[in-house]
């Protein structure tokens, strides 16, 4: 079923209704006469969505969510976000008669005593671990093919800062429950606080209330893992919405899909049952893999006590890049000025690696923009292929964060394959430099060589590994038309030109103030499309159908099947 146009969904949205003639209808008639609700609730049911495999994974993150805030209720009525001492006395026999704090003691109570409570927790870590992961599928599906250019700008830097309020929001949950790993975790963020350059020692007394660790961390954290993260991650989820249904939903090209209309499924009833259907899908698969497969098993770890040399701990996976780029910087980065110790081979890799990565995310749309010059709205995604550039910056960008997550692992890397963990920390800061350009290259070669190959497709079809002789003894492969829909999302796509680069002077010679700018920016418009494909124009593609070798072909393999057909009949 396809629908058409937003211009036919506001016409149905603003029909009027009817009058209330069942008590469900003066019911509902009751709520719009004193909140007004009836006509923006009808549009919504009217939104068209369509369909592609790819548009579950930003669904994947919102279920994820919204699980996570069903089983953090649960949790929040036995945990204890407490320091103060106490010496355990529970079920876990191991564990009796060590001292701990109040908030591991009720982490210990909820896994043992509390009927459903390990459940709970373990539903509660997957489907952080399952959030975070959708939001990254989501944004790089976003990247790879364009949806985050006008109108979609803001709707990107929201979900850029949602992705990092989403890994703060993680830390702070899988620090609560004052285990050796959660404690290691918290020791390791003060001193990233403390190499903060100048302020960090006040930083660090601020945030922990004195010296490490204090007693007010772990309250702390709490407040912001129930309380100021969620309300922000639920406030920007929101908008993010609002801002999908306000601008409509992107497509892949297609036939009958243009950027003024929207072919798919209406929310009710087609869209809105598939969605349900899939919530269920989600919370059975993280119920699942909960219910076989350990994570976070605080009882094996014990209380925290920095006495211990805890070298094998490693963070959460989406923390596992910034443990590594702390690995990679070398330790010639500290030095002494003005009185103060600089810790940049810390505060590199710490402090300032997320603000500046996520920045550099968030700003990613308007630079293209003023590379291209283009400020039409786009409601047509791009194949990866036909932005070979972008494709490639993505890929270098995943690049750079492999290396830094396979630098958090360089001691077991070093164990496993027996090498020295100096050489392979060397191997991958050199890596962290060259890796990138090399899969950039490569990448933008790929996406160029597909490119050609669909242009060829597009006019001579595809080849069927049958060779014909025509009859004054030439020798062709027979080659086989392509469907009209399949050539569509070959031939569907704008090839980008770089810009032009004017004199930079008036008519009396003088220099514009903008002619630097206008350098700049015509340098990275070359860099961006000075390699590309023409997709193949009408002109073409009527050409290659009226060439003569087409003609010959079929008129060789209409006497083959004739001779062919006369000898059976002998």
């Amino acid at each position: 079923m396809s629908t058409s146009a937003p211009a036919k969904e506001n016409a149905q949205a603003e029909r009027p209704m009817g009058p209330a003639t069942t008590p469900p209808g003066k019911v509902a008639q009751w709520f719009d006469d004193r909140t007004g609700l009836a006509k923006p609730i009808r549009y919504l049911m009217h939104k068209v969505f369509p369909d592609h495999w790819s548009f579950m994974l930003g669904e994947v993150a919102m279920y994820s969510m919204i699980i996570c805030l069903i089983t953090g209720v649960i949790l929040t009525l036995w945990f204890v976000p407490s320091m103060g001492h106490i010496v355990y006395d529970g079920s876990y026999g191991p564990l009796n008669g060590i001292g701990m704090s109040e908030a591991y003691r009720s982490t210990l109570d909820i896994s043992f005593e509390v009927k459903g409570g390990l459940l709970m927790r373990q539903i509660h870590h997957w489907g952080a671990l399952f959030f975070i992961g959708a939001v990254m599928l989501h944004m790089l599906r976003v990247f790879f093919t364009g949806a985050f250019r006008k109108p979609r700008e803001i709707n990107w830097v929201i979900g850029t800062v949602l992705l990092l309020l989403a890994m703060v929001e993680g830390f702070a949950g899988y620090s609560l429950p004052d285990d050796m790993l959660s404690g290691v975790g918290i020791r390791v963020m003060e001193g990233f606080v403390q190499s903060s350059p100048v302020v960090g020692t006040w930083l660090s007394f601020a945030l922990f209330g004195g010296s490490f660790p204090g007693e007010l961390i772990i309250p702390r954290l709490y407040m912001a893992h129930i309380l100021l993260v969620p309300a922000l991650l639920v406030g920007l989820f929101t908008a993010h919405i609002v801002l999908v249904a306000v601008h409509k939903h992107t497509q892949f090209p297609g036939p009958g899909r243009t950027n003024e209309n929207v072919v798919g499924f209406p929310v009710m009833p087609v869209y809105a049952a598939k969605a349900g259907g899939f919530f269920f899908i989600v919370f059975g698969v993280i119920a699942l893999i909960s219910a076989l497969v350990a994570i976070n098993p605080v009882w094996l770890y014990g209380p925290y006590d920095p006495s211990p040399v805890t070298a094998g701990l490693q963070p959460d996976w989406y923390m596992g890049f910034a443990d590594g780029a702390l690995r990679l910087l070398p330790g010639w980065l500290e030095f002494t000025l003005f009185g103060f110790t600089f810790s940049m081979n810390l505060a590199l890799g710490s402090i300032m690696l997320l603000p500046v990565m996520f920045t550099i995310i968030g700003v990613y749309p308007f630079v293209e923009a003023w590379v291209t010059g283009d400020k039409r709205e786009h409601h047509l995604l791009d194949r990866p292929r036909n932005a070979p550039t972008r494709t490639g910056i993505g890929a270098a960008a995943i690049t750079m964060y492999l290396v830094m997550y396979f630098a958090n692992a360089n001691d077991h890397l070093a164990v496993k394959l027996g090498l020295s963990i100096n050489d392979i920390t060397i191997f991958l800061r050199i890596a962290f430099f060259v890796g990138p350009i090399v899969v950039f290259m490569i990448t933008k070669r790929i996406c160029l060589a597909l490119q050609r190959q669909d242009r060829e497709r597009v006019l001579h079809g595809n080849e069927t590994g049958r060779v014909v002789q025509t009859p004054d003894g030439k020798f062709f492969e027979v080659h086989e038309p392509l469907d009209p829909y399949e050539r569509w999302d070959l031939v569907g796509y704008e090839a980008q030109r770089p810009l032009q680069l004017t004199s930079g002077e008036d008519e009396h010679g003088v220099a514009a103030p903008s002619a630097g700018n206008d350098k700049r920016r015509a340098a990275l418009s070359r860099f961006y499309f000075s390699d590309r494909v023409e997709p193949v124009t009408p002109a073409e593609l009527e050409a290659a159908h009226a060439n003569g070798h087409h003609e010959e072909i079929d008129s060789a393999d209409s006497d083959r099947r004739s001779v062919t057909s006369g000898s059976s009949q002998h």
